[in-house]
């Protein structure tokens, strides 16, 4: 089976559809969980498709370095590794260029990075990316860039998105005829709309089987990138699939949804998990908290994920502050649950032309906070 995109529906700006991968159909919009180092922390492969996800995503600078490309390559590839059968996007390793700034020197030719790990060197450039996410067995391949944090001198951003025009072209010609498999580019250019135009000319014109939109969510601000998504997605090609990379909280997503995003990632449902964050439906809740140290009720009577079902915030609220490993696993798996939900609202409202209705609802049950102590 080739890669494609089915586009089915549209609501305004907003789409749903589906992603058609050898290994599978991504349902959009779509969520994927983050898998950073071969795992989605604190849950086990069946128990993030039970959440409804229909793809992970897997980190390529962190693999590369620990266990090794080549070593998962040997041991059949990244999906028998961490034993997930469904599509894996990977990251090429890009924004690790910004993350990491001060372990690494970047030319024309890529990146050499000090690892975090032990200090050992290591050159990532767009053909060793692409070798890497070969390797590892990913459906969907991103180009190898670079971003800077925001705010940033515009005369930076440009250098930066520029290069990043290179690098992709350099990306596609490593990458080569790989049927079943996509890659995809990625725009940048700040929150400058001429820049972003020029990006978005420049991977068009290159050609991909889908494209993201990058450098937002690294320190401008939600109004700022949804300043950059009221025209950033249109500049793109209605066919293909548009990932926005690294977004985000909930009314982050449904603000994307809303201008046109097909799919997003992000670490905060799991990272969230493990620190005694919850997301419901009417907003965050700190699980850490005393005010639920005597509550019997669930974290949400309306949610059927296993926490909700089987444990009150009272007991919740014991193992997360005792550090029980228990704690971090129930509330990763309602936050990973309670976004594929979202994302499943999504999708049937934009499918029923009820977008507006369902975003309205989404706001006023947020608004009002979440229940009362008893």
């Amino acid at each position: 089976m080739r890669f494609h995109f089915d586009l089915q529906a549209t609501d305004g700006r907003a789409r749903t559809g589906v992603i058609h991968t050898p290994r599978g159909r991504i349902r959009t919009p779509a969520f994927m969980p983050v898998g950073t180092a071969g795992t989605v922390k604190a849950m086990l492969p069946e128990s993030v498709r039970a959440t409804g996800a229909d793809i992970i995503l897997g980190n390529t600078y962190h693999l590369m370095l620990r266990p090794g490309a080549e070593r998962i390559a040997a041991l059949g590839g990244l999906h028998r590794f961490m034993h997930w059968d469904g599509p894996v996007l990977t990251d090429s390793g890009g924004f690790q260029v910004m993350s990491l700034a001060s372990l690494r020197k970047l030319d024309e030719d890529g990146v050499s990075f000090a690892s975090h790990i032990d200090g050992s060197r290591h050159l990532l450039s767009p053909e060793r990316s692409m070798e890497i996410q070969r390797l590892l067995g990913s459906d969907i391949v991103m180009a190898f860039d670079e971003c800077p944090a925001l705010p940033a001198e515009e005369a930076r951003v440009a250098e930066s998105m520029r290069l990043s025009m290179r690098w992709a072209r350099r990306s596609k010609a490593a990458f080569g005829d790989r049927p079943g498999h996509a890659l995809f580019g990625i725009m940048q250019g700040g929150v400058t709309r001429e820049l972003r135009a020029e990006s978005a000319a420049a991977l068009v014109g290159i050609g991909f089987d889908g494209y993201a939109i990058g450098g937002l969510a690294v320190g401008e601000g939600q109004a700022a990138m949804f300043g950059v998504l009221d025209y950033a997605p249109e500049m793109l090609p209605t066919e293909k699939p548009r990932y926005l990379m690294g977004v985000g909280k909930p009314d982050d997503i449904v603000g994307a949804v809303e201008r046109g995003v097909d799919m997003m990632d992000c670490v905060l449902p799991t990272r969230s998990g493990r620190t005694g964050q919850a997301w419901t439906r009417r907003g965050s809740v700190n699980l850490r908290n005393a005010r639920h140290r005597d509550d019997p009720r669930p974290l949400d009577e309306a949610c059927a994920c296993p926490a909700c079902r089987g444990y009150s915030r009272a007991y919740l609220h014991h193992v997360i502050r005792a550090d029980e490993i228990i704690g971090a696993m129930l509330l990763t798996w309602h936050n990973l649950h309670y976004y594929q939900e979202l994302m499943a609202g999504l999708r049937a409202a934009i499918a029923a032309g009820g977008l507006a209705s369902f975003v309205r609802d989404f706001h006023t049950l947020r608004a009002e906070g979440d229940i009362e102590p008893v």
